[in-house]
């Protein structure tokens, strides 16, 4: 596309209600539309710089052993149900619908349920182990607030990575292996000196920590701890004395960010 036959132009102000600092510039200089609240659309500059982010991820994905899926959005009730995560009380953002027929569905928030129905006829067998897939899609989450323009919206692209390995130690090892091309993926973007694997809390997945990948920024909202030596970081949620024993993390190199 030659950029005089781009159809948008610098625009002179952003919608009056958009009160995020990247959302304004973005729309401003044409990349996105707002649509509402939280939702975008990605007009044919945005685009093609979410193009480009999308093929070095998939590069670095790829590179590791990572397969590539297109898993649905319209999500079925049961399989919530059995992991207990359909109940509102449980998960509160979901957005659900339903068909004439009255059966309910969901607008895919997360995708760890459909990946493992999708997976499990085929996995006979140890033997067909390890397995790992990766996708890029657009996610739906009903958000309280959501005035973060692009970093915080209710319907956005995400990719997410699933693996089924056969031992423990197995699962760390593809765990690494994919915490190493996640690095790989932020160094590409030119931000790598400026983004840390933090520690964080593990929510409903893990009583142990969770992994995180935080970039410095002064819109940020979350406060952490760095160790530049390391080039980890802890999430200041865990941060206790116990917690950096744990993580065998020395408080006196610790800065915060």
């Amino acid at each position: 596309m030659r950029i005089s036959q781009n159809f948008t132009r610098t625009l002179k102000d952003a919608p009056s209600d958009e009160v995020a600092k990247n959302a304004q510039l973005l729309i401003r200089a044409g990349f996105i539309h707002k649509e509402m609240a939280g939702v975008y659309a990605y007009m044919p500059l945005g685009l093609r710089v979410l193009e480009n982010i999308k093929q070095i991820v998939r590069e670095e994905m790829n590179a590791i052993g990572g397969q590539e899926v297109m898993m649905t959005a319209l999500q079925p009730r049961d399989i919530f149900e059995k992991t207990d995560r359909w109940d509102d009380a449980k998960v509160d953002n979901w957005f659900k619908t339903k068909l004439v027929n009255g059966t309910e569905l969901g607008l895919g928030l997360t995708h760890e349920e459909p990946i493992v129905d999708a997976l499990a006829p085929y996995v006979s067998s140890y033997k067909a182990l390890p397995i790992f897939v990766y996708q890029i899609q657009n996610k739906f989450r009903n958000e309280l607030r959501a005035k973060s323009g692009l970093l915080r919206g209710r319907e956005f692209v995400m990719k997410d990575m699933y693996s089924l390995a056969r031992s423990q130690e197995e699962h760390l090892e593809l765990y690494e292996r994919a915490a190493g091309a996640y690095q790989r993926v932020y160094e590409r973007l030119g931000i790598g000196d400026i983004t840390y694997r933090t520690a964080a809390d593990g929510g409903i997945f893990t009583k142990r920590f969770s992994d995180e990948y935080q970039t410095l920024s002064d819109i940020g909202e979350d406060t952490i701890y760095v160790d530049e030596e390391k080039r980890v970081a802890i999430n200041e949620e865990v941060y206790t004395d116990e917690n950096l024993v744990k993580l065998g993390l020395d408080k006196s190199k610790l800065v915060e960010k």
